[in-house]
């Protein structure tokens, strides 16, 4: 599964705990996140993530690209409720809703959707990719 990673500046330790305590469940995915949370993440829990080289802003746009086009299927977000205008992922999160794209915005939502990944929950999004890729063909 390809699992974008995301936090707001005030989540971003948030996040880092976040990907030490599930490590061994976010290692058997592909990682992407923008480039400076990735390297955050590499260096603080030895995960392989991708690096968008953007900036947050365009960073969403980027993911809500890939996203209409099923590029991803999931998203944990962690936001900052009391932060207002720090990010903008409402472009994200609307094509994710169009798109059935799970996403997260809280670590409670996280913990929730990287165990229900885990138990396999949400393989019927690999499923759809593969019968995509058939029908293409």
């Amino acid at each position: 599964m390809k699992i974008v990673l995301m936090a707001d500046n005030r989540k971003t330790e948030l996040l880092v705990n976040f990907c030490i305590a599930y490590k061994p469940l976010l290692e058997k995915h592909q990682l992407i996140s923008v480039y400076n949370t990735a390297k955050l993440l590499k260096s603080a829990a030895d995960l392989d993530v991708s690096g968008l080289s953007v900036d947050y802003s365009s960073g969403f746009e980027q993911l809500a690209s890939r996203a209409e086009f099923n590029g991803i299927d999931c998203v944990i977000y962690l936001r900052d409720g009391r932060t207002k205008g720090e990010s903008n992922p409402g472009e994200l999160l609307d094509v994710c809703d169009q798109n059935i794209i799970p996403y997260a915005t809280n670590i409670a939502s996280a913990e929730i959707l990287i165990t229900a990944i885990d138990n396999g929950a949400l393989d019927y999004r690999e499923w759809n990719a593969a019968d995509r890729q058939g029908s293409v063909s």
